[in-house]
């Protein structure tokens, strides 16, 4: 009985310790849901109403002299309509400069009215704008040594039918205008900054191409004197900054500068880049020399941006050629590109990519008159109607070859 009375108590006794196992184990298992709400919660994610930014994508492109010579103007004449078209000069190039967001050209010429002239004093029809504004241009500069060509109201007219047109200009302004533009394109508003070099003075007198010019003319007018260069340098500056203090994103700036028939920057033409991009300039695109010169990648000091530069794209189109000045390379022109993302809420370029389509003149009779065509060196210019009909596809190609040889083969884009 007593043996019994033991077994019983130490089976009490065990129950008591099973039991208190089960207890603390079952204890142990549910602490953290007593303290942290469930093992198998996470922890939770901080909501935000912000989707991350998008970075813009932007193509930017520019080209060079946009010339008129004496012997353009009767190639452009159309007896049936009585009237004067420059479509087909640029219908090779029109995808290229189309696809750009936005696209300059430098105009030198003026639409002064009245009867048209060439070289040395420029005076072009009226439906050049048109032209420039079909094949997709959207800004034209007419900060150059041409556009005093026909005065005062000359210039003041030539702003006038190139805004018809549906043009922007920039380099020279109407009384009571900024002497910057500012162009909205995805929601980026690009400035654009263009100026122009003068001549030597006469007797303190500003000139233009050797012309005096009055005070007036000067005040509408972006121009730097190379014997006052760093005080006109501030005018550049000024410009810059006042153009990125009415909401400029992105500052465009566009030279005309250098010397003629030069296939490399002079020594001013590097300092005045440099100056530029120090002051705020992202892009500089430049022309004058009639000939394409080198590209470099400026790297701003106290930022570290990085600012691309084209020290001249050549000629788009002129009558400057081998026939008329032994010169080979003034029949030769680039598109050039820059490709970018940019950030609004931080104000960012993120990446750039530069590039340059080669373009040529190509220059031949038919039906007893000439025909001009800007030729893109490109994949197909072996399929070329106007190449086939001139005959003229070995200059096309050599022209090809030296633009690859002096700006390097990195830079040259020959795809579609």
């Amino acid at each position: 009985m007593e043996q019994k009375e033991k077994q019983k108590q130490n089976m009490i006794r065990l129950s008591v310790i099973l039991g208190t196992i089960v207890l603390l184990v079952g204890l142990f298992m549910i602490f953290p849901l007593l303290f942290h709400g469930g093992k198998d919660e996470q922890k939770p994610v901080k909501q935000t109403t912000q989707t991350e930014e998008k970075a813009v994508e932007l193509k930017i492109s520019a080209v060079g002299d946009v010339m008129v010579h004496k012997p353009q103007i009767p190639a452009q004449y159309n007896r049936e309509t009585n009237s004067y078209q420059f479509d087909n000069n640029f219908a090779y190039i029109k995808n290229y400069i189309k696809e750009a967001d936005l696209a300059l050209c430098n105009l030198e010429t003026t639409f002064a009215g009245g009867h048209y002239t060439g070289y040395p004093v420029f005076n072009a029809p009226e439906s050049l704008a048109d032209a420039l504004k079909h094949a997709g241009f959207d800004v034209a500069l007419t900060s150059n040594n041409h556009i005093m060509d026909m005065g005062l109201d000359g210039m003041k007219r030539t702003l006038e039918i190139a805004r018809k047109a549906g043009l922007e200009t920039a380099g020279t302004h109407l009384a009571g205008e900024k002497n910057y533009s500012l162009v909205k394109v995805k929601g980026v508003t690009i400035g654009i900054v263009a100026y122009g070099y003068e001549t030597p003075s006469i007797d303190s007198r500003t000139t233009i191409n050797g012309n005096e010019i009055s005070g007036e003319a000067k005040q509408l007018l972006n121009t730097f004197s190379y014997e006052t260069l760093e005080d006109d340098l501030l005018k550049i500056k000024q410009s810059i900054q006042d153009a990125r203090e009415d909401g400029a994103d992105i500052v465009v700036c566009y030279f005309h500068w250098g010397e003629e028939y030069q296939r490399s920057p002079n020594d001013y033409q590097q300092y005045i880049a440099r100056q530029a991009a120090a002051y705020g300039a992202d892009i500089i695109f430049a022309s004058h020399p009639h000939v394409v010169q080198g590209i470099e990648i400026l790297t701003d000091e106290a930022s570290g941006r990085k600012v691309p530069v084209f020290y001249s794209m050549g000629n788009l189109i002129s009558n400057q050629r081998t026939e008329t000045l032994d010169n080979r390379y003034t029949e030769q022109g680039i598109i050039a590109e820059v490709n970018l993302e940019y950030r609004k809420s931080t104000g960012e370029i993120l990446t750039e990519q530069v590039d340059a389509v080669p373009v040529w003149v190509d220059k031949y009779r038919h039906d007893g008159k000439d025909v001009y065509a800007v030729v893109p060196l490109d994949d197909q210019l072996s399929e070329n109607t106007d190449l086939a009909q001139s005959g003229h596809l070995a200059r096309a190609e050599q022209a090809l070859s030296d633009i690859k040889e002096l700006l390097g083969e990195e830079y040259i884009r020959t795809n579609p």
